[in-house]
């Protein structure tokens, strides 16, 4: 079964290679190092038609380089996964998914936290140039656009904020929710055309501020947006180690939610410490549906899987 998954940080992980920071082996094959969790053969295998790619700049980056270091992933993301793999194929219009052909694979790029650009709504615009289709705001700090949820201030979003919510309707890219503080959630629901939550589970099921409660829920929901549950078990259970079956709960909530049709992937891969027994790599996606065949039908797992993603307002035309 084809796979989108709406989430990984393995741009980072190139570029900390790459800078000498982490690993042995420097820098990094995207093709096939095994610690790449979302390489080329384990997307293969995983059977995933399209992979988002987080472009992630650490809060402690001095302001005046954090640009540069977006950049860079951005070169990595060409250079490296783009340019040494035929079978990678940029996204860089919604249209492109419908365009894949049999053993590609698509590549998407996003941003998370707008502090790559800071108040900068040129470096905004080139981002848009450059392919960007998925913008969050914030990560957990807070920046110039909004607070993000680790943020105990808590604010909604800046004037700036709310400008680039506008921008992103413009350019038909979907302004990601998952690292937003709550009030920064309800603006969004204000603004945005194109809402989203890349890799976020429920409150419901474990409080924690990543996960969304079920007024947040049922307001995406209702304004066609959709909600990528997230692999990593601190947003699962509260703890360092999750099964599979924790995992489903959250989509047994969601989809109790009316999200049957408005609920996807965004595993985190590349991203984690801690891991979900039998989902620690893009290959293991298999393992994953299987056991979500064993609590829905073929037709509804397939819209988890891909389907309900490929019926984003965003995709559709106008």
């Amino acid at each position: 079964m084809k796979i989108i998954d709406t989430h990984c940080d393995a741009l980072l992980k190139l570029q900390l290679a790459k800078r000498g920071r982490v690993y042995q082996v420097n820098p990094l094959t995207f093709t096939d190092a095994p610690e790449i969790e979302t390489n080329v053969e384990r997307l293969s295998e995983g059977n995933v038609l399209a992979q988002f790619f987080a472009v992630f700049i650490y809060p402690n980056i001095p302001d005046d380089q954090k640009w540069a270091h977006a950049l860079e992933q951005i070169d990595l993301f060409y250079t490296e996964v783009l340019g040494k793999n035929p079978r990678m194929k940029h996204i860089k219009k919604w249209e492109d998914l419908g365009k894949l052909k049999d053993g590609e694979i698509g590549a998407i790029l996003a941003l998370e936290g707008a502090d790559a650009f800071g108040n900068d709504l040129m470096k905004l615009r080139h981002l848009y140039r450059l392919g960007v289709l998925s913008i969050g705001l914030t990560w957990n700090n807070a920046n110039l656009c909004a607070d993000g949820a680790g943020e105990p201030r808590g604010g909604g979003l800046t004037l700036l904020g709310k400008e680039v919510v506008l921008l992103n309707n413009e350019h038909k890219v979907l302004t990601d929710v998952s690292h937003l503080s709550e009030n920064g959630f309800w603006d969004v629901m204000n603004l945005a055309n194109y809402p989203f939550a890349s890799h976020s589970n429920t409150s419901n099921l474990c409080e924690h501020p990543r996960n969304l409660n079920d007024e947040q829920i049922k307001a995406m929901f209702d304004k066609g947006g959709h909600i990528h549950v997230v692999f990593y078990p601190p947003f699962i259970n509260g703890k360092d180690t999750a099964e599979i079956s924790d995992l489903i709960k959250h989509i047994d909530h969601l989809c109790s939610l009316g999200g049957v049709k408005r609920i996807g992937l965004g595993s985190d891969f590349d991203g984690m410490d801690f891991y979900t027994n039998g989902l620690h790599k893009s290959s293991d996606f298999p393992v994953l549906i299987n056991e979500l065949l064993k609590c829905y039908s073929e037709e509804e797992v397939q819209g988890f899987a891909y389907k309900n993603f490929m019926n984003l307002p965003v995709l559709q035309k106008n």
